[in-house]
């Protein structure tokens, strides 16, 4: 297994939080210790964040900020900024975090994300992610990059169920984003928590059935990410062998791309370069399509009731007569 060795780095992007009024509060549960929000029949009412309707891809915008699908080079200068304010603004705080999923692959690799990866990952501890809930929920975060030629703004929006450390109805699995609030790209924020200390001690888990060791993940290991310092977990190339196999570590051709093992960085091929375009292209044409659609029904619904109401308000202006 190979280990990847980096300089350490100093990061010098800055990241302010302002405090901004939160969200009306949800309501609560009688008689409970916590502010737990009532579950609603229609499971698709308890989702928390929420994102434009149509493929994987509309699935990494939050709907609040979406404005279309961005091209491969805006993704990839958002989501590499994006990173480094997130992880400036938990070092910064003292507060622990640490890389997951495909943005661990990619940390494996070169250091840097994956370029066909929509989004980021990372978790923290359900302890971090509930003083998140109390201290920062709702901020706006503004950053500088290095140079100071790149300025953005960040929300970190935590998840009204973060007191739910189980799957739930599977609605809410996501606790918290990093939301960039020019197109809606966010990075995933994910707690761990050792939910059956009792029959499972050392064990902690998220909402989507990840299990780690205590042993997995701490103590954390100290490396850079895109440029800045950034915290892995212990066991790393066993948390990635188990989720991806061996050969994620290995496969030099992937999604369109080809490792370059001289200049260390994946390649877009042309072949796929097109593709993105043209499937962007018609991603935002039925995304529209759907948008008209939703609207007609919505108005051809109005009317319908209209309609009924009518004859009713007719009735009852003769009766006051």
């Amino acid at each position: 297994m190979r280990l990847l060795h980096y300089a350490a780095a100093v990061a010098t992007a800055s990241c302010f939080a302002t405090g901004l009024a939160a969200p009306a509060p949800a309501e609560e549960v009688s008689g409970s210790s916590a502010s737990l929000v009532k579950r609603a029949e229609d499971k698709s009412k308890n989702k928390y964040f929420h994102e434009p309707s149509g493929d994987d891809i509309m699935g990494h915008y939050d709907i609040r900020y979406f404005k279309g699908v961005v091209d491969y080079d805006e993704r990839t200068d958002t989501l590499t900024h994006m990173i480094r304010a997130y992880l400036n603004f938990f070092r910064e705080n003292g507060l622990d975090t640490w890389i997951a999923h495909g943005t661990l692959l990619g940390w494996w690799w070169n250091g840097k994300m994956l370029p066909w990866d929509w989004d980021v990952d990372t978790q923290v501890s359900g302890a971090t992610l509930h003083h998140l809930g109390e201290k920062y929920n709702q901020t706006h975060n503004h950053y500088v990059s290095e140079d100071g030629k790149t300025k953005r703004e960040y929300l970190l929006d935590v998840n009204s169920w973060i007191w739910e450390r189980e799957r739930g109805d599977g609605m809410n699995i996501i606790d918290a984003r990093w939301i960039d609030l020019r197109n809606g790209l966010y990075i995933d924020i994910t707690g761990l928590s050792e939910t059956h200390p009792d029959a499972n001690p050392g064990v902690w888990v998220c909402k989507n059935y990840h299990r780690y060791k205590t042993t997995d993940l701490y103590p954390l290991r100290e490396s850079v990410y895109e440029g800045v310092p950034a915290k892995i977990p212990y066991a790393y190339d066993k948390i990635l062998t188990e989720e991806y196999q061996q050969k994620a570590l290995v496969l030099t051709a992937y999604e369109g791309h080809i490792w370059d093992p001289s200049a260390k960085e994946w390649q877009k091929t042309a072949e796929q370069d097109e593709k993105d375009k043209h499937d962007n292209e018609e991603r935002m044409r039925k995304y529209k399509e759907a948008q008209e659609k939703e609207k007609e029904e919505k108005e051809k619904a109005e009317e319908e009731k209209s309609k009924e109401e009518k004859p009713e308000k007719e009735k009852s202006d003769k009766e006051d007569k």
